[in-house]
């Protein structure tokens, strides 16, 4: 055979089946697009932020995953179109050896379109996506375009090696089929699956332990590790359920026979019953990829509009200066900076407070704290404990009150102590007050880690609850003195013009740094930028990967329309042919197709309501603790994802009946 005749045929074939190849070539070459753009900012070396360029290359990551699940999953629905039509290539004389040269010429000219059009366009919206990504964090200069050579070439090899793997899966299932499967491969699964209740229990199993982990995780930082093993319990319990739960159910309609002999449900819980077993992985699909989005584009959102509320969450008032080891000389040199770069820089302190504190971590017992060194914060029972010796709340507050040895303060910035006495470290104490508020650290219900503060009668006490805890570290005998200090602190507010408090801030910061032992500085504006760097690039990758997946579901779902219409022609034609109408017929596909395309979506949106409790408290371990904020923007995004979900399926539902009809 001529080998040019394999060019021919191969062209031919992709023009014949251009309804399935032309989706699949345009999503290769988006898929490729979007690889490329990432990798490109990923090795920029312009990105100097540390954590920016690792949120980079974990996304990098996920596309990599991504493009080859994907390519693979969506190339088994060509392979599947095509059985037949090999199948009759075969039986009309053509060897396998000269159909695996026309599938190899047909990749060929896939790859070679897919690739070098998803560079170009790379490279072209490459500059597009970097001043996206700058305006987003609010970069002014610092970062500068390039065209890797690096980029090109991995591209390159990455994607010649998956249609490379896709050919040769494409060639096995080729050599072991014989031509009587190949023309019947278009309608393997037609027999009726039998109701797995073992799988449909271990499905339910699942879903109950995800949505349970999700529904009764209470400590922020306890949800970072809870949420993974939510995510996969959910996942397992989806996939589960689609491939035998929904059997079940479909069964169970056909037992309801005031529903099931209905003509717009009959045929359509019949065909969806026979065919569930191969629909359950795409419906799975859609699912998990819509719940992705959905909670991708909802978090990444929320943090980059509530960065006001984060950054005032991370730092309560504009500027705190602090040293760890605090002595009458560094006490006296931290307020003489301040003081002096505040009138040199012509602006006025606000609110400001100060004072000593020791902070500890500690466990959370029924009568009282059990001090640590160190801890999981992830336990349930770990909480902060501040104690600040009277003196210090006195002044803050503008109180003059008085304590005896044994007695304390009490106060909770998530729930109160409320009991009449605690038990610190050896320490037994009698609480005489139970504090409703403090300026130290305000009420906040949905703080990270509940913190809880005692004033005692002697900055003496809090030394003596600092060493007790250090010293049965095993560490030397000027490390424990070193962490035994109490803190000094100095926060405040700043009036005056933005410029000139900017300047102070800076100056401030660089003197405390330098001239005082263990000292260092915060500050609200001088620490944005890194915010808006590192959250806004949250928002970049996640509308990214979002925009990405959707793009899996849209053509998933298209693919199930056409497999769907294919598979659904001849019984449509011979039930019309017995006497059913054509209106009837299109009411029992608009019955089979809303139920099996628009289910995915209703499980999406169970998913995010369940684990929107979860998702809150991770969101909080970021220091975004506005839960109305979050509430709108996942309605507005489930608004917007469901209406982009029925434009879809519409449109891709015509194909639908223009195959059946």
């Amino acid at each position: 055979m001529s080998s040019s005749i394999y060019g021919k045929l191969a062209l031919t074939n992709l023009k014949n089946n251009r309804k399935t190849y032309i989706p699949y070539i345009f999503t290769a070459i988006l898929t490729v697009m979007m690889y490329y753009i990432m990798d490109a900012l990923s090795r920029s070396q312009g990105i100097g932020d540390q954590s920016l360029h690792l949120i980079l290359v974990y996304a990098r990551a996920v596309i990599v995953i991504f493009a080859i699940i994907f390519l693979f999953y969506t190339n088994s629905f060509l392979i599947k179109r095509r059985k037949k039509e090999i199948g009759v290539y075969n039986i009309l004389g053509m060897g396998k050896r000269h159909i695996a040269r026309m599938l190899i010429v047909e990749t060929v000219i896939m790859a070679a379109v897919s690739i070098g059009a998803g560079l170009i366009f790379g490279i072209i919206f490459s500059k597009l996506m970097y001043l996206v990504l700058l305006k987003i964090m609010n970069y002014v200069i610092g970062m500068e375009f390039e065209i890797p050579a690096v980029t090109l070439t991995y591209t390159l090899f990455f994607f010649l090696g998956i249609f490379a793997m896709t050919l040769v899966y494409n060639l096995v299932q080729i050599r072991l089929s014989n031509p009587v499967e190949l023309l019947h491969g278009g309608n393997q699964g037609e027999k009726e699956p039998k109701t797995k209740w073992l799988m449909t229990i271990f499905g339910l199993v699942f879903l109950g332990t995800g949505y349970y982990i999700a529904i009764t995780t209470e400590a922020p930082l306890q949800a970072i590790q809870s949420f993974f093993v939510a995510v996969v319990c959910v996942i397992l319990g989806t996939y589960a359920l689609f491939t035998a739960g929904s059997i079940a159910i479909l069964k169970a309609l056909r037992g309801n026979k005031k529903f099931y002999y209905q003509t717009k449900h009959f045929s359509a819980v019949s065909g969806m019953i026979y065919r569930m077993k191969q629909n359950a992985v795409g419906l799975s699909n859609i699912c998990i990829l819509s719940t992705m989005v959905l909670v991708m584009i909802s978090t990444t959102i929320s943090l980059y509009a509530g960065m006001e509320d984060i950054l005032k969450t991370r730092f309560p008032q504009e500027f705190v200066a602090k040293t760890n080891i605090s002595t009458p000389q560094s006490d006296q040199a931290v307020e003489q900076i301040v003081e002096e770069e505040l009138e040199k820089a012509g602006v006025k302190p606000k609110d400001m407070l100060k004072y000593h504190d020791g902070s500890i971590v500690a466990l959370k017992r029924e009568d009282g704290f059990s001090l640590q060194e160190s801890v999981d914060y992830a336990a349930s029972d770990v909480v902060e404990l501040s104690v600040i010796p009277l003196e210090d709340y006195n002044q803050m507050e503008g109180e003059n009150g008085t304590l005896a040895q044994d007695e304390v303060y009490a106060y909770g910035t998530v729930e109160g102590w409320g009991r009449d006495s605690v038990v610190i470290g050896d320490q037994t104490y009698r609480v005489v007050r139970e504090l409703d508020n403090m300026k130290y650290s305000p009420k906040n219900e949905h703080a990270m880690v509940n913190e809880y503060v005692f004033i005692v009668s002697k900055a003496e006490q809090v030394q003596e609850l600092l060493t007790a805890v250090y010293a049965g570290s095993g560490m030397q005998e000027d490390w424990v003195a070193q962490m035994s200090n109490l803190n000094y602190r100095l926060r405040f507010d700043l009036e005056g013009e933005k410029e000139a408090c900017l300047d102070a801030m800076r100056n401030m910061e660089a003197r405390v740094e330098n001239e005082v032992e263990a000292g260092f500085c915060e500050s609200r504006e001088l620490e944005r930028e890194g915010f808006y760097t590192l959250y806004g690039g949250l928002l970049f990758i996640g509308i990214y990967l979002g925009v990405l997946f959707l793009m899996a579901t849209v053509l998933i779902m298209y693919y199930k329309q056409i497999s769907e219409g294919y598979d659904d022609r001849e019984r449509y034609q011979i039930m019309q042919k017995v006497g059913m109408s054509k209106r009837e017929v299109r009411r029992s596909i608009r019955s089979q197709v809303l139920m099996v395309f628009f289910l995915p979506l209703l499980m999406a949106i169970l998913h995010i309501v369940v684990a929107f409790g979860v998702i809150t408290k991770l969101l909080a371990v970021l220091n975004l603790e506005n839960v109305p904020l979050f509430l709108g923007c996942t309605i507005v995004t489930v608004a917007v994802f469901a209406v982009f979900y029925a434009i879809v399926f519409s449109l891709t539902a015509r194909e639908y009946y223009k195959i059946v009809n």
